[in-house]
């Protein structure tokens, strides 16, 4: 199984949203949640470049932000991130 890892804040609709989709997938993640903390913000700035939450990554790889994460999701980039394979392709 992916070690995923999101950073949110407490009042972010991204962040639940985020939650939200890992969740749906039965998916368990680590949170880091950064609203009070000025040494974990900094981390994840460092580890994705971005000031904005969510970020996510899956088995230490930046995915990106929310709207990363629902695209991937939409275009099903990852499942294969996951490392899911479908039936079609397993037999194709």
């Amino acid at each position: 199984m992916s070690h995923i890892e999101i950073y949110t804040k407490s009042y972010c609709g991204y962040c639940q949203r985020a939650k939200k989709l890992l969740k749906r997938k039965g998916l368990s993640f680590y949170e880091y949640e950064i609203t009070h903390d000025a040494i974990m913000r900094d981390e994840m700035i460092s580890r994705s470049g971005r000031t904005t939450v969510p970020q996510v990554f899956i088995d230490g790889i930046h995915v990106g932000g929310g709207e990363d994460l629902a695209k991937a999701n939409e275009s099903g980039e990852l499942d294969l991130i996951l490392g899911y394979v479908n039936d079609e392709i397993a037999y194709a």
